[in-house]
């Protein structure tokens, strides 16, 4: 199934090695979901509304505003059900099926891996989810995983009104009337989803007592499952990702749309090899990819739901049908 303009050295050599590796670890970036069509928000002067987009991602932010941080999150949550799993998420679940031993970290938080039916025991989270719950009271342990109900509580809908170009509504006098309609059912509305991602459409003023509320304890907050800046990261993910990595070889890791140059992940990539492992990177940036290649890795240039279904075909197969079901 060669769809990519691969070296027939490399392509040869890569499913050689893939063919006889038992134990297999994936690191996977927000590259992994491109395809997906997903905004990631990443770093510095990534903006949602006028809001810098790490500045919601703590802590501290929904201790002073609960309702503007579930607001941004619901959004999140509202835009990856919008898209769907990429032939590359479904490559990776089909690879674990094939091989008991492969275990994929993923940086992502889109639960994209997870709506590809990737194996839970074989997928860790090392920020979390977007789609896990819990508590916030102290005194309570609440959690719940794979949560996709949208919008989680009935006044984190994406309101929904008349669209209009934002040329022709430049001070958001336009936009602020359409939401009103929306809220009020006013046929002037045409149903279309506002795009609360653009701070001239107003959203509206949401009351604590209508945020999430723990079903357990009756009193306490729930707050999105990802890791916020500040706070440290998964204990069992990162003691059952090492467990894996110390107790035996390692044959193969796949660096996927990501540049591992950041700890823990370019911790993992060094440990791998001194396991013996031969690293593969797909990335779409040269740059990134190419990094800290050694002698023997491969570079797969390339959007990674392409690159994976390809490169993993002598081992998973056809997993094209899967992207339409």
């Amino acid at each position: 199934m060669p769809l990519n303009k691969i070296p027939a050295k490399d392509r040869e050599s890569f499913t050689e090695h893939l063919k006889k590796s038992a134990r297999i670890l994936a690191l996977c970036g927000a590259g992994l979901s491109a395809s997906s069509g997903l905004p990631t928000f990443r770093g510095a002067g990534g903006m949602w509304r006028n809001h810098e987009a790490t500045s919601l991602a703590t802590p501290e932010a929904f201790g002073d505003n609960p309702a503007l941080v579930w607001q941004f999150y619901s959004y999140r949550r509202h835009m990856a059900l919008t898209a769907k799993p990429n032939p590359a998420h479904f490559a990776l679940a089909e690879l674990a099926r094939k091989r008991p031993e492969f275990v994929t970290l993923t940086q992502n938080v889109d639960g994209l891996s997870q709506r590809a039916d990737h194996p839970a025991s074989q997928l860790h989270l090392l920020h979390g989810s977007l789609f896990d719950v819990r508590c916030t009271e102290f005194y309570c342990d609440y959690s719940e995983q794979n949560n996709f109900t949208d919008p989680i509580v009935p006044a984190l809908a994406i309101p929904k009104g008349l669209s209009l170009p934002p040329s022709t509504d430049i001070t958001g006098e336009e936009a602020s009337k359409s939401l009103a309609a929306a809220m009020k059912g006013d046929k002037a509305s045409d149903g279309k989803e506002l795009d609360i991602s653009d701070a001239q459409i107003p959203i509206p003023s949401i009351s604590p007592e209508d945020l999430p509320r723990c079903p357990k304890c009756q009193k306490g907050l729930l707050r999105p499952g990802v890791v916020w800046f500040g706070e440290a990261l998964p204990t069992a993910t990162m003691s059952a990702v090492d467990k894996f990595v110390e107790d035996s070889n390692i044959d193969l890791m796949l660096v996927i749309g990501t540049s591992a140059m950041v700890w823990p992940a370019a911790r993992y990539v060094e440990e791998a090899r001194y396991r013996g492992a031969r690293v593969a990177v797909i990335n779409m940036d040269k740059q990134d990819g190419k990094r800290n290649l050694a002698k023997g890795d491969w570079f797969f240039h390339g959007d990674a739901g392409t690159i994976l279904p390809d490169i993993l075909f002598p081992v998973i197969g056809d997993v094209s049908a899967k992207t339409t079901e």
